[in-house]
């Protein structure tokens, strides 16, 4: 991520979150095929979250872009998944991507970031590709 203006798309993703998600954004992840870079890690989490098998399951979006091209559903825009204590939202855009990991919030706030990383993402789609 460092060679392709990592600092700004960096900026800019945990800018977003940060206003779309608030005091509820837990961490904030950003991959591509080959690198991962956790962007974002709230205070009062522990670092001991195995980022390398989260990206490798992750990295299964990229095939989901492709996949879903032509469903009646529309264009496939996120993933979002329920866990215990929160929820994991993967928004990829070829040829890189982010997950982000939050407390509760209403579905609405998640199409909002979905939306935002999603612009965040094509606006750097030339400079990773």
């Amino acid at each position: 991520m460092s060679n392709h203006n990592g600092f700004e798309i960096r900026d800019e993703l945990l800018g977003v979150c940060r206003t779309v998600v608030g005091d509820e954004l837990r961490s904030i992840t950003y991959y591509t095929h080959d690198d991962i870079e956790q962007l974002y890690l709230r205070s009062d989490l522990d670092r001991t979250a195995d980022l390398e098998s989260f990206a490798e399951h992750e990295r299964r979006g990229f095939r989901s872009q492709e996949a879903y091209k032509d469903s009646e559903l529309g264009q496939y825009e996120a993933t979002i998944r329920m866990f215990e204590n929160g929820y994991l939202s993967r928004v990829v855009h070829e040829p890189h991507g982010v997950w982000v990991t939050t407390d509760d919030m209403s579905i609405d706030r998640f199409e909002e970031l979905t939306v935002a990383i999603r612009n965040v993402l094509e606006s750097y789609d030339e400079q990773v590709g």
